[in-house]
């Protein structure tokens, strides 16, 4: 099991095991094993020292990974709410921002679902 960007990543295949990091997909992953020349489909505990050095090397200086594009993400997040524009509103509510409808569905980022109560008849 290697230990890359702070992250232990199973025995599969190296670009497989690549996306067990935040901020790196599938195809971020085959860029990285063509530049590092390491073959995609080679299991993570095949590779050598130098080859996981090389893996190391280009996700820190090339990409932002775990803990920095969490917090970036966040701060861009914060931003949005601070200076009080429309998508901000909507993250400080809860809603959806994007333009989808909230009429009906929009569960996900609303949460569960929350009922109404009836009036009472007055007698």
């Amino acid at each position: 099991m290697a230990r890359i960007a702070g992250v232990d990543l199973p025995n599969k295949h190296v670009v497989i095991a690549l996306t067990y990091i935040y901020g790196i997909g599938r195809s971020s992953a085959k860029l990285i094993c063509e530049k590092t020349k390491i073959d995609p489909n080679k299991m993570l505990n095949d590779l050598d020292q130098d080859e996981q050095a090389k893996l190391r090397t280009i996700i820190d200086e090339e990409y932002k990974v775990e803990g920095h594009l969490r917090s970036e993400i966040g701060l861009n997040i914060k931003r949005l709410m601070d200076i009080g524009c429309y998508r901000g509103l909507r993250h400080r509510k809860g809603l959806p921002v994007r333009g989808q409808r909230t009429r009906t569905n929009s569960r996900t980022r609303k949460g569960k679902k929350k009922t109404v109560a009836n009036k009472k008849k007055a007698v």
